[in-house]
């Protein structure tokens, strides 16, 4: 029992570890935000031209104690002849002992940059909620005057905005998220310290090169960065068959863009992921996607599994002259 009790509590530490050291990251992360740039710029919102529902769920690090579990919902549309965009996100995050809850409203306006060129403003605002739940501590003592007692929930404002543009076979984007919780001093109170994340930026750019009638190729890149951790990136490659299959490919990794008084000892390696998408029928797709550690848990067995699907709230075959593949 006491063993059992040692190796949770040394999972969990590993789990907060390399959470916060080697990725350091405060916002979910996921590797199917390729088919949903909702997750990362709220400008995209709209970007279909249609509704679109997606769900998606993130199991990471499988079996280890604590290890992050991710579901996220998103909703989009778009109005006044593709001129506005709006959305609506829900995700929740559980990592040991803490669970994030975060709801947001989105609103977008594009306009025309060419014959077949867009650019968007888009807005997101919404709450979050964070929850410490000490109930699963197991603790040598139980009367440490340190450890709280109680469920601790905080709730806070949440503000993002992001640029996107496209075209129909390119696109870039740059967003700011969390643009509220490290400038207010009066919300950096103790109390609230849980409650505020880091302002993260990311930089998204991607393109799609036709290889023939039946193969299309979808080469992208992610940059993401937060002060006082690594900049991360994402290389993607992904291919399109017989417009219905999407298969390929993603490398996670770091680099030290600024000074922020990061460990030497960093590990520059994170993971590679393996990606399938499937379009079901001309409404409905399923996506998988499979993350393999390159860091310290690359000689454990705890691997993560994300599943998505999603629908859109109009056929493809109405959109068939200008499919929207980003």
């Amino acid at each position: 029992m006491i063993k059992r009790s040692i190796l949770r509590i040394f999972c969990m530490i590993v789990v907060l570890h390399l959470y916060t050291a080697t990725q350091a990251q405060q916002l979910p992360q996921f590797s199917q935000y390729i088919f949903n740039g909702l997750h990362v710029n709220p400008g995209y919102a709209g970007y279909k031209n249609e509704g679109y529902v997606q769900s998606t769920y993130r199991s990471q690090w499988v079996n280890l104690p604590g290890a992050p579990k991710t579901m996220s919902v998103t909703a989009d549309l778009s109005a006044n002849e593709g001129k506005m965009g709006f959305g609506v996100s829900y995700v929740s995050d559980k990592i040991g002992l803490t669970e994030s809850n975060l709801g947001m409203l989105t609103y977008a306006y594009r306009i025309n940059t060419g014959d077949q060129g867009r650019l968007s403003l888009g807005v997101s605002a919404g709450i979050s909620q964070n929850i410490f739940d000490p109930s699963g501590i197991v603790t040598v003592d139980p009367d440490d005057a340190y450890l709280p007692e109680q469920r601790i929930s905080r709730i806070s404002p949440k503000v993002n905005t992001g640029l996107f543009y496209h075209n129909d076979y390119f696109y870039a984007g740059l967003a700011a998220y969390n643009l509220i919780g490290s400038r207010s001093a009066k919300l950096q109170q103790q109390d609230f310290a849980t409650s505020f994340n880091d302002t993260h930026y990311f930089l998204t750019m991607g393109g799609l090169v036709p290889i023939n009638d039946d193969v299309k190729v979808k080469p992208s890149v992610l940059v993401k960065h937060v002060k006082g951790s690594p900049t991360n990136y994402d290389l993607n490659a992904m291919v399109l068959f017989m417009d219905k299959v999407w298969l390929g490919g993603s490398y996670r990794s770091n680099f030290r863009l600024l000074n922020d008084q990061l460990q030497s000892d960093l590990s520059k390696r994170n993971a590679v992921a393996f990606i399938m998408e499937y379009f079901v029928t001309s409404g409905v797709r399923v996506g998988y996607a499979y993350d393999h550690n390159l860091n310290t848990l690359s000689s454990y067995k705890h691997q993560s599994h994300e599943l998505s699907i999603g629908f859109y709230l109009k056929s493809r075959k109405e959109i068939v002259y200008n499919p929207r593949w980003f």
